[in-house]
This record gives structure tokens, C-alpha cells and sequence, in this order.
């Protein structure tokens, strides 16, 4: 196995509890919480390590990519 392959390995992972913290959190079935997570910029900036986002806690990085989807309903 790669180092890329165990990488995504563990982004993969921290993906999930994200999206499941998502749901719990908002009261959101976990089907809207992995759309919101796939259409935010937040999870870009994640994927890309940009400003070490990865070494966030789930439920920040959930509450910032909750805060972000608010956001641009309006």
C-alpha cells in the first residue's frame, strides 16, 4: 500500500465522522449531510491540507461546514 493510499485511508475515515456529526448535530438524514459535505468549500480546503483543516476536530469542521451551507441558502 502507498503512502497516498493510506492517506486517503484516513481522510476517507475523518470524512465520515464528519458527515455523521453533520447529521447528528443538525438533525439531518446522514443523505443531506454527505451532500452538504461534498458541496463545500470547507471539504475542498480539507482534501487539499490547506491550513492543516485536516488536524480540526470533526465536530468543528462540522460546524463550519454547516455554518457555510447556512450561509449560502441566503
Amino acid at each position: 500500500m502507498t503512502e497516498e493510499e493510506k492517506r486517503q485511508i484516513i481522510m476517507d475515515a475523518k470524512y465520515a465522522r464528519i458527515i455523521n456529526d453533520m447529521s447528528e448535530m443538525y438533525h439531518i438524514p446522514i443523505d443531506k449531510a454527505v451532500d452538504v459535505f461534498y458541496n463545500s468549500e470547507t471539504a475542498n480546503l480539507i482534501d487539499e491540507g490547506i491550513a492543516d483543516l485536516h488536524c480540526r476536530s470533526d465536530k468543528y469542521l462540522a460546524t463550519e461546514i454547516w455554518n457555510e451551507y447556512l450561509e449560502n441558502q441566503n
